[in-house]
């Protein structure tokens, strides 16, 4: 009986939570959360559901801890040190989540899910952090450090969630330029009198870059923000 308890407790030591995570993240990216059930997790694992939760106590808890996961990950590349300037580790870090959220269907409802419901988890503070420090030092009065960095951080998890949707919006088989082309044709069709702006734009619409697009809007952020710089800052 001792015997087959310390086999059990070696089973359960060498499955850590890591690995419990990694394999959640897999099976999110594979299947969506539709596809992640304890069933399928033993089954990838190669080992009982006991195993499994004595690490994880249930599907919210996995999900929280694959979310945080990733989200560690894209902001590992986070500059920690003077070498680049405020505005570049902004970059930085928004361009680690917008890839993160594209590369991860599901990640964009769970971040949502987790930032509203339980906003004093480790995901929120985990990015608010990352993006705060930046603030900080492009010289914000502190008065203003929670209003700008929420700017941002709603901006680029708002615009890489929506990126990441409309990619996924569009059938697999569907080559994306002749997809805004005929959007961009349907806009130029729309009533000049009710549209006019839409219309005028259209154009910019067929010939946008995703990506560049993204940026070009935490630039336009950081120049408001830069506006409430300290005198002689």
């Amino acid at each position: 009986m001792a015997t087959r308890e310390r086999r059990s407790q070696r089973r359960t030591e060498a499955l850590s939570r890591e690995r419990i995570v990694e394999a959640a993240i897999e099976l999110l990216d594979a299947e969506g959360e539709g596809g992640l059930t304890f069933r399928a997790l033993t089954q990838r694992l190669a080992t009982g559901p006991g195993a499994i939760y004595w690490h994880v106590a249930n599907k919210g808890e996995l999900l929280d801890a694959a979310t945080d996961a990733v989200i560690a990950a894209a902001l590992a590349g986070e500059p920690a040190g003077p070498a680049g300037s405020p505005q570049d580790a902004i970059r930085a870090v928004a361009f680690g989540l917008f890839d993160a959220i594209d590369d991860h269907p599901w990640l964009a409802t769970q971040l949502a899910t987790q930032l509203s419901r339980g906003p004093g988890g480790p995901v929120a503070p985990r990015i608010f952090e990352s993006i705060g420090r930046q603030v900080r030092a492009l010289g914000v009065p502190e008065d203003n450090w929670f209003t700008a960095t929420s700017a941002l951080m709603h901006y680029i998890l708002g615009a890489a969630g929506q990126n990441a949707a409309n990619a996924r919006g569009v059938e697999s088989d569907v080559d994306r330029a002749e997809f805004l082309g005929a959007v961009a044709k349907a806009w130029e069709e729309l009533d000049p009198d009710d549209y006019p702006f839409t219309r005028a734009v259209a154009e910019q619409l067929r010939e946008h870059d995703d990506r560049e697009q993204f940026l070009a809007g935490i630039d336009l952020v950081l120049a408001g923000i830069a506006t409430l710089r300290l005198p002689g800052r």
